[in-house]
């Protein structure tokens, strides 16, 4: 199991340093834009619709990775007040919970991306683009996240601390 988490780890580092890189990309594609619109030239129909699709591959590409880091909001001042007991079984019922949330809606984005896919529907807005490539980021993204979590379920890794002071010390 130690193995699949170690390329479980290399797959979502790889895809949060693809997230990073198209970061800059959007950056140089508004100021281009704003910039050519400021001396009075049309710009480009294609920058928002490209701008809007490389945000959503930027969130659900550094999602898994989010997770793996521990990176999203919890709430550990309440947790660490409870038993040990109870935080074990708190934060396994969270592991499920957000691990199943996570493969539930990778489904629902995976029949959206097939279903897109097979009909060969455009998104035509600025530019034509194919109508599963909104589906493909959120499919992949929400799998990972799904593993993620459920690698905290089985035990590898820890995402809550319980120890203030390393919170604290962080900040």
């Amino acid at each position: 199991m130690e193995a699949f988490d170690k390329a479980l780890e290399r797959v979502v580092t790889a895809l949060a340093y693809l997230a990073s890189a198209i970061i800059p990309c959007i950056f140089t594609m508004i100021v281009i834009d704003v910039s050519i619109r400021t001396l009075g030239v049309t710009p480009p129909l294609f920058t928002s619709s490209v701008v809007e699709y490389g945000l959503l591959y930027v969130a659900m590409f550094s999602a898994p990775w989010l997770v793996r880091e521990k990176g999203h909001v919890a709430i550990e001042a309440l947790i660490s007040i409870l038993p040990s007991s109870v935080q074990t079984a708190l934060a396994k019922f969270m592991y499920t919970l957000c691990g199943l949330a996570a493969l539930l809606f990778a489904y629902f984005a995976l029949k959206l991306f097939l279903e897109a896919a097979e009909s060969g529907q455009q998104d035509v807005r600025g530019v034509d683009m194919p109508y599963w490539a909104q589906f493909l980021p959120m499919t992949i993204g929400f799998f990972l996240v799904s593993l993620e979590f459920f690698m905290f379920l089985m035990g590898l890794r820890h995402y809550y601390s319980y120890d203030l002071s390393e919170i604290k010390d962080e900040v």
